[in-house]
């Protein structure tokens, strides 16, 4: 016998391939329609069609993808044509404040670790970065899957949030990153590609093309302000002590956590501010959210009516 509750509704149905299509037009016309945008359309079609279970999980991951939506769609208008972009008062801010005098000169922490390097510490920087999104969205689905369907939607929404906030920063301050610097100097060259910085020397040790292709797909290098490397294990953390986890899951993420922060800086892909700036904005995110949004009526509603929608 068919369990009817198991299909969406028409409605349901006409609004998320409505909604799907709308996408793939849009994001061909001004962005570039490419095969990652197929394979999130189909995955979610697929999920949200294959069963009630299904669906509940297809909506309830929809925070990680207008995240992944909002910062594609930035390339629609770029940060740099909002407002001027900033090479040299970042580099020499950093200077000011941490800068490391060698050999008679000084220099920012960046530029040091691109002198003085290991390959211990280039293998972990590179393991490191790559958990700074993987790793807070895993933390996430196993919220979920703990049947914590509330505290996973504080969690999923402060994510977004925190990106929110972070995107609105690259706006407001377009910022070069410190490998830019040192490259390029102090002229902004717009459509200047991507580059992996020190995480080459990860791709190099391993023989592999990881990072060099994560970074020569970046459309836009001038927003490293404020990091959100740094940001996100911060809100993992948080909720990991919300959620009272053991020690030895805290423990792991916070070690994730600070060695993302060190990564960020011997790898030339952020000053030392752009990380300090980038927990504050996690911590601002996260409480804006919880005593601001939070406290408010119709917004908690609407979060007890979606955590009800997804409960398994």
């Amino acid at each position: 016998m068919i369990n009817h509750l198991s299909f969406p509704t028409r409605k349901e149905s006409f609004t998320v391939i409505g909604i799907s299509a709308v996408f793939l037009l849009l994001t061909a016309v001004f962005v570039e329609l490419r095969s990652e945008h197929l394979l999130i359309v189909a995955g979610f079609l697929l999920l949200f069609f294959a069963g009630e279970q299904t669906r509940k999980l297809a909506v309830a991951i929809l925070p990680f993808i207008v995240f992944g939506v909002s910062y594609d769609w930035m390339r629609v208008y770029p940060n740099y044509m909002v407002n001027p972009i900033d090479v040299q008062n970042l580099y020499e801010l950093e200077k000011q404040l941490f800068g490391i005098n060698t050999e008679g000169a000084t220099l920012i922490p960046c530029e040091y670790f691109a002198l003085h390097h290991h390959s211990i510490a280039d293998f972990f920087a590179g393991i490191f970065y790559l958990t700074w999104v993987p790793v807070p969205i895993a933390f996430g689905l196993w919220l979920y899957f703990k049947k914590e369907q509330k505290l996973y939607l504080r969690f999923a929404l402060v994510f977004l949030f925190v990106n929110l906030l972070g995107f609105a920063g690259y706006y407001i301050h377009p910022a070069a990153p410190p490998w830019y610097a040192i490259n390029y100097g102090f002229e902004p060259i717009l459509n200047t590609p991507g580059n992996a910085a020190g995480l080459a020397r990860f791709d190099a040790l391993l023989h592999v093309s990881i990072f060099d292709s994560i970074y020569s797909r970046n459309s836009n290098v001038f927003a490293a302000v404020p990091s959100l490397h740094a940001a996100y294990m911060v809100v993992a953390v948080y909720y990991a002590i919300i959620k009272k986890c053991n020690w030895a899951f805290t423990s792991l993420l916070i070690i994730l956590m600070v060695g993302i922060w060190c990564t960020a800086v011997y790898s030339c892909h952020h000053y030392i501010i752009d990380v300090l700036l980038g927990i504050f904005c996690a911590l601002l995110g996260i409480f804006l959210f919880e005593k601001g949004l939070m406290k408010i009526k119709g917004f908690s509603a609407f979060i007890n009516k979606y955590s009800d929608y997804i409960k398994r």
